[in-house]
């Protein structure tokens, strides 16, 4: 093999930019590090990270690699527990280009390329009432590259649905490059031709294990269990033909036979109807005996949770109080049944009950079909994760290990398990699982920088491996995949004979041993102890991150520069740099400042702050507060001129509508092109800090009406409407049909409603702060903060009249810096419990988008805007996979890259809508120009569709 020296990776990085586009190929420190980061407990950073876009792209890379023997390793979502999608070397990492999907069938069979985020298949599957096999508790996350190369399951798939048994065909490229598709016949034969000695050697596998009957005999029994360790040997005792063995080998293979670049799934029915209970038992031997007897019951799920696992848990906001009283050997089961209609949902949980009886619980058992509850139930078994993450000590990992036991023994097994972590002083260790199948996930804060914790862990993993793998036959890795974690056990578990058969399968496969090596198999007994992940203490905001990588794919980043996981990465290993202090290495001052230089950029400028990361993350991180705190100490020696604008914000209103009246007027004269032409000109001579024109900026707000507005009418109800400073300042679009102002629009829809419209005292001064503390400026924030608490307070008569305020994210900025007695609401809210009630409604013959802002997200008023959408038109449509618009208040004009690529797909999806709705003007900017459709206030909508009650 040729030495990797620098010349050889600048070769190959030459090389590959003859197909690839060079921004493609990523070596710089700041991303290596972010890009090449997942969810396990190791680090390995890339030399390179490259993003293939095509097939072709992809063999491109493989053939390159290969000449110069440099190994690769394949990346999905990266949310991946076992170290199976870090490398240092090559790391292709899929992209933008591997979201094609397919639905077959009458969606009996999806297609999907696998870059496609698992809970988007079912999206695209619901209406079919269908939905794919696997349902791994990061569905919302990863991706179906990683679901079908680490065969992950979940929790009601079992063994029944995963990805080896609902597989219908792939396309898979092998390690020389090779393309198959097993759906097309002509591409078997072809292959068939071309790597004859592949096909016959895995018939020859297949024939010599079914021959040896005492291997063939284990195999089948490994396989009555979950089992991702070591590669899928039941592929040769379940198919003898050479390309059913190879398309069901690459199923859990995690990336070390070939890539899998699409896959084609037989689906399975999604039954509607759903009921759950949470059933409290006095101790795991009672609770183990009713899992065994559940098995043969007609239900969906069995969640176990020891006592440890519900007591991480229950300080949580909207917990049971029951949680908080049980006795401290308790143990509950998450028990989930579902049908197609009430009867065989009624019927099948009757067979539960039955089945439970004379089996002691601490109180009744009893279902729930309230989805609130039945949600809440499991918002108990997924938070049992993060909650040991959230509560662990700062510069300590989370380790989650994941063994099976055969059913029958599943209370002795759990009993031994108990007593190892007791042994090896893991004291806080939880255990939870999916108990139908024997598989039992447990998890504990593991420090590996203090002396004596790595051989602590060593400790504990060589009992658990000889416990699960040895004394109760079951298997190390159920669901999560072999990996580095697993590797040096693989042999302990599987013995000499099944592990032989491994490496033969592998030299098949990949003779040069550059697919992912180090994975699942590996001579390196100490494999699972080395290449560890530092975790050092950063910031107090980002401490807790276990960087599982859930908030990813709802950043409106993430396609652009760094998701919250990627900052959150990039800042610890800064602060790991910087606390080294005279111990850094002259190549670590290099690293340092080419990292603090490329964060600029990559984590704070192209950061939308909208928070959204929070709702998906475990333990509730919310990377925008980090990004803030940032600007903060930035942006200290500009507290004057913000304090000043502050002081003299209608002054500052009134410059920006007087700029927006100019720029009008100079795109009248010289038109779009050369508008653009010369907006781009002198942004670049300004480097980048003039804000870019756009052929959607709107045309300036008429705000006279404000002052002739109120109506005296002693009959009507009264409301406060507080139009935002963006209202104020931004009008109609230009070529719009609806040529009203939001403040047009929100005045005539509230007076055709019969209210009485008070406006604020010195509106034109007002601001709610969220333009200050977005750029980190706290402290006038908060002034504004205070100036609109006090003008509400007198308009509303402290709080007797309800306020509305026409844009969604001031109200939520606001929510906490009110006083209680205001009754605040945006748009969305305001307009489906006030408006709707008061109005006659004549749905619009019309299809319509609708999109969701990220405060309506935190504020839980997405429904009611969809709701609010449908009752005024005919069709409407929320774009799928399109989350924060990326516009972030002014980042639109002055970054407007982020807002491009938030929105990139958009147009395509509302292509035959008349027009989009939402609730933040600004939003609608950003949304109009890359919708390719003008979007309007959800107001203007509904005053379109409404007229006054009849008397």
């Amino acid at each position: 093999m040729t030495p990797l020296t620098p010349t050889v990776w600048n070769d190959l990085k030459t090389a590959l930019a003859e197909t690839i586009p060079v921004e493609r190929l990523i070596d710089d420190p700041l991303r290596t590090l972010a890009y090449g980061t997942d969810a396990s407990f190791y680090r390995l950073i890339p030399k390179l990270v490259v993003r293939p876009e095509s097939e072709e792209e992809l063999q491109a890379v493989l053939a390159e690699c290969r000449v110069r023997g440099i190994p690769v390793t394949f990346r999905a979502a990266g949310t991946s527990l076992s170290g199976q999608a870090v490398t240092d070397s090559v790391l292709i990492q899929l992209w933008q280009g591997w979201r094609g999907h397919e639905i077959l069938d009458e969606g009996r069979a999806i297609r999907l390329q696998t870059g496609v985020i698992g809970a988007r298949a079912n999206t695209l599957l619901a209406p079919y009432q269908r939905k794919i096999g696997p349902d791994p508790a990061s569905i919302n996350s990863c991706m179906i590259g990683g679901i079908a190369a680490n065969n992950a399951s979940g929790m009601c798939c079992g063994t029944a649905q995963n990805s080896y048994r609902t597989v219908r065909d792939i396309r898979v490229i092998l390690a020389d490059g090779t393309l198959l598709d097993t759906a097309d016949p002509a591409s078997r034969e072809a292959f068939c031709r071309s790597h004859a000695g592949l096909v016959e050697g895995l018939e020859r596998l297949s024939a010599e294990t079914l021959a040896n009957e005492a291997l063939a005999e284990k195999i089948r029994h490994k396989y009555r269990l979950k089992n991702t360790t070591g590669y899928a040997l039941n592929s040769l005792v379940d198919f003898t033909d050479g390309i059913e063995i190879l398309k069901h080998l690459m199923i859990g293979s995690e990336g070390t036979l070939g890539f899998i670049s699409t896959i084609t799934y037989d689906t399975v029915v999604d039954e509607p109807e759903k009921a759950a209970a949470l059933a409290f038992f006095p101790d795991m031997a009672t609770t183990c005996r009713a899992t065994i007897a559940l098995k043969q019951a007609p239900v969906s799920a069995v969640e176990l949770m020891d006592r440890a696992a519900l007591r991480s848990v229950q300080d949580k906001p909207g917990m049971p109080e029951t949680l908080r009283t049980l006795p401290g050997g308790a143990a509950a089961l998450l028990i989930d049944v579902r049908g197609n209609d009430d009867a065989e949902l009624e019927a099948r949980m009757q067979v539960v009950q039955e089945t439970l009886e004379g089996i002691q619980t601490l109180e009744p058992v009893a279902f729930t079909r309230e989805a609130s509850t039945y949600e809440l139930y499991w918002k108990i078994r997924k938070g049992l994760f993060p909650a040991v993450g959230a509560v662990r000590e700062t510069g300590t990992t989370v380790i989650i290990e994941d063994v099976a036991f055969p059913i029958e023994r599943l209370d002795a097994g759990v009993l031994a398990l108990t007593e190892a972590f007791r042994r090896h002083g893991y004291q806080e260790a939880i255990l939870f699982g999916h108990a139908l199948e024997g598989n039992l996930h447990f998890v504990f804060p593991q420090g590996f920088e203090k002396p004596g914790e790595v051989e602590r862990y060593q400790g504990l993993m060589d009992e658990v491996a000889q416990l699960v793998g040895v004394e109760y036959g079951g298997s190390l890795k159920a669901e999560h995949g072999t990996g580095r974690n697993m590797a040096p056990y693989v042999e302990l578990e599987w013995g000499a004979d099944a592990y032989a058969l491994m490496w033969e399968i592998k030299a098949l496969f990949d003779p040069e041993n550059l697919l992912n090596p180090e994975v699942i198999l590996s001579r390196n007994p100490t494999l699972h102890l080395e290449n560890l992940k530092p975790m050092p203490a950063a910031n107090e905001i980002i401490d807790k991150c276990i960087e599982c990588g859930f908030c990813e794919d709802i950043c409106p980043s993430r396609d652009l520069t760094l998701t919250p996981r990627q900052r959150i990465v990039v800042t610890r290993e800064l602060a790991r740099l910087e606390g080294l202090g005279s111990q850094r290495s002259a190549e670590d001052d290099v690293r340092l400042e080419s990292m603090r230089q490329g964060y600029r950029y990559a984590g704070d400028e192209t950061c939308a702050g909208d928070g959204l990361c929070s709702t998906q993350c475990p333990v509730g991180i919310n990377t925008g507060d980090l990004t803030r705190e940032l600007r903060n100490d930035r942006v200290a020696n500009k507290a004057g001129v913000v304090r000043y604008i502050g002081r003299h914000f209608s002054g500052a209103t009134r410059t920006a509508r007087g700029a927006l009246m100019v720029v009008g007027a100079a795109n009248r004269v010289l038109g779009d092109g050369v508008m653009g032409k010369v907006s781009q000109g002198a942004r670049r001579l300004s480097g980048d800090r003039l804000p870019e024109w756009t052929p959607a900026l709107p045309k300036a707000t008429p705000i006279r009406l404000l002052k002739s507005s109120t109506l005296h009418d002693g009959r009507r109800d009264k409301v406060v409407y507080l139009p935002s400073c963006a209202t104020r300042i931004f009008g109609a679009s230009r070529d719009d049909a609806e040529t009203r102002s939001v403040m047009e629009i929100t005045l005539a829809v509230l007076d055709k409603a019969g209210f009485e419209v008070i406006i604020p005292e010195m509106v034109g001064h007002l601001c709610c702060g969220m333009a200050f503390n977005s750029k980190g400026q706290f402290e006038e924030a908060a002034h504004k903060a205070r100036e609109v608490n006090r003008e509400l307070l007198v308009a509303s008569q402290n709080g007797r009249y309800p306020v509305l305020i026409d844009t969604s994210p001031c109200v939520h900025h606001l929510k906490s810096r009110l006083d209680e007695r205001l009754q605040v609401s945006e748009p969305v809210a305001f307009a489906h419990d006030h408006l709707l009630p008061r109005l006659e409604i004549a749905a619009l013959d019309e299809r319509v988008a609708v999109h969701v802002t990220c405060s309506s997200v935190h504020m839980g008023v997405g429904d009611k805007m969809v709701a609010l959408a449908r009752a005024c038109a005919r069709e409407v449509v929320v774009p799928a996979e399109i989350s924060c618009c990326g516009f972030a208040g002014d980042k639109g004009f002055n970054t407007p890259e982020l807002n491009a690529s938030a929105l990139e797909g958009l147009a395509e999806q509302v292509a035959d809508c008349s027009a989009g709705y939402s609730n933040s003007r600004t939003c609608e900017i950003g949304l109009g120009q890359h919708g390719g459709i003008p979007y309007r206030s959800i107001l203007s909508l509904l005053d379109r569709a409404s007229r006054p009650v009849s008397a």
